[in-house]
């Protein structure tokens, strides 16, 4: 998936700024206890920790700590996986974001986590859209 091509600045500061917006969206999971009402959540939550709100925390904040070193040690070091980790990041928070949308539209009203959901599409669609322009020959 590297082609030998670089990402750009904006592009790496795109993927800074998707990181930031999955942190703000863990928090509004957390804050309106997504675990409650999402039996996947509190499936995997249970796995970490038998305080369900305690194993979200931390699945939560290994997600960001993830993506945090995706950009500190990949991203914005350039390094040859850079574009793959940013795809890789790129689907995963545009169908989160998209799977929220959904579900609070089957739900008839806020479903935790919809309040960041246009924040992971817009970012998430930027950067893949710099992707996608970066990886095309010139």
């Amino acid at each position: 998936m590297d082609n030998g091509v670089s990402m750009d600045r904006r592009s790496r500061t795109a993927f800074g700024v998707l990181i930031a917006a999955q942190a703000a969206h863990s928090i509004e999971e957390y804050a309106f206890r997504l675990f409650d009402v999402f039996a996947p959540a509190r499936f995997v939550s249970a796995l970490v920790s038998s305080n369900i709100a305690m194993g979200f925390a931390l699945v939560n904040v290994g997600i960001v700590v993830f993506g945090l070193w995706c950009y500190l040690a990949r991203v914005r070091t350039a390094h040859s996986s850079a574009r793959a980790y940013a795809w890789f990041w790129t689907c995963l928070e545009f169908g989160n974001g998209v799977g929220h949308v959904i579900l609070a539209a089957v739900q008839g009203g806020y479903f935790p986590g919809v309040g960041t959901a246009p924040l992971l599409i817009a970012v998430s669609s930027y950067l893949g859209a710099g992707l996608t322009r970066q990886g095309r020959p010139t």
